[in-house]
């Protein structure tokens, strides 16, 4: 394994982090719509606090597959070929998404409008999801031959371990999204989110241990990797427990939102640390597609480098300074100086 096909696999994982902690929030924001909100204006108020940046946040999910197709194409064959369904749920669900947030501005009836917005909670349910079973199912083992042919069937992608996987990061999603609530708006919602965290929290807890539960019996990461393995699940269970603390005890608003979003990026770290040096885990450990073996040749990775280095400052650049532009509270239909 090179250094650069090494340093790929670190970035890819860091854009699925970037993607989760970004758009994390955005889904929690989403389900809000149904659980949290009570009527149109406070429903406004939920559009109006991510409506400047969801679709910015979605960039890091084109990114990390645009960057597996180019730094790892035999992964990016087996994921996309192997998991196709899943893939296309996400994708649906993205689209829905997406066309809701745009018609639910132009329907002329309450009625019609709360379909739309109805819409954004399920597929804001559905994308955290399908994640969360296509992340378990690929460090799980996948039926896969020599050439990286994935024969999955539904029982395959759906297993107890991928389902709690699924729901899992649907609600660590919530949670961050709840958080993010605090932050951005003013008014009873965010008297209301702090409620709804009082019993999220011990909830997510409940998974954490179930999932970790599973991890065990369904991934060799307690086999191979023991010591990383119980080192980041100890401390997403305490970054947990510390969101918990601040929110209900201190209630503080900053710091939660911070913890909930790393409970996000940490569950990554613990993916990809299991799956190093493979970046699919196959049902015949012989079969499992490596860093080395899938990577693209050298010269194509040392042209990314350079292009990612000189391109990605610009744009994150761009990003804080339009989460800084846009960093007001919001209540119903006007702005708190």
């Amino acid at each position: 394994m090179s250094e650069l096909q090494f340093l790929w696999f670190i970035l890819i994982a860091v854009l699925w982090a970037g993607f989760l902690f970004l758009e994390g929030y955005d889904f929690g924001v989403g389900m809000q719509f149904t659980t949290l909100a009570r009527d149109e204006h406070e429903r406004e108020a939920l559009y109006e606090t991510i409506g400047p940046t969801w679709d910015g946040n979605e960039v890091w999910l084109v990114t990390a597959g645009g960057a597996t197709f180019a730094a790892f194409p035999y992964w990016y064959a087996s994921l996309f070929s192997g998991f196709y369904l899943i893939l296309l749920g996400v994708l649906l669900a993205l689209i829905y998404r997406g066309v809701s947030f745009e018609f639910r501005e132009y329907m002329p009836s309450l009625v019609s409008r709360l379909l739309w917005e109805r819409l954004i909670s399920v597929a804001s349910f559905f994308v955290p999801f399908f994640l969360g079973v296509l992340f378990t199912a690929m460090v799980s083992g996948t039926p896969m031959d020599a050439q990286g042919n994935v024969s999955a069937s539904f029982f395959d992608y759906f297993t107890p371990f991928t389902v709690v996987g699924g729901i899992a990061v649907v609600a660590m999603s919530y949670v961050h999204g709840l958080n993010f609530t605090r932050l951005r708006i003013d008014g009873d919602m965010r008297g209301r989110a702090a409620e709804q965290l009082k019993f999220a929290y011990p909830t997510l807890l409940a998974g954490e241990a179930i999932f970790a539960v599973l991890l065990f019996f369904y991934t060799d990461f307690f086999q191979d990797k023991l010591i990383a393995t119980l080192a980041i699940l100890v401390v997403i269970v305490l970054t947990t427990l510390l969101g918990w603390y601040l929110t209900v005890i201190r209630k503080a608003e900053g710091w939660p939102f911070i913890l909930s979003g790393l409970t996000l990026v940490e569950v990554v770290v613990l993916l990809f640390v299991g799956l190093f040096p493979r970046v699919m885990v196959a049902d015949n450990p012989a079969h499992s597609l490596t860093i080395a073996g899938s990577s693209s040749s050298p010269y194509t990775l040392k042209v990314m480098t350079i292009i990612a280095g000189t391109i990605l400052p610009i744009v994150l650049a761009y990003q804080i300074w339009s989460f800084w532009v846009f960093r007001k509270r919001i209540v119903a239909k006007k702005v708190v100086e």
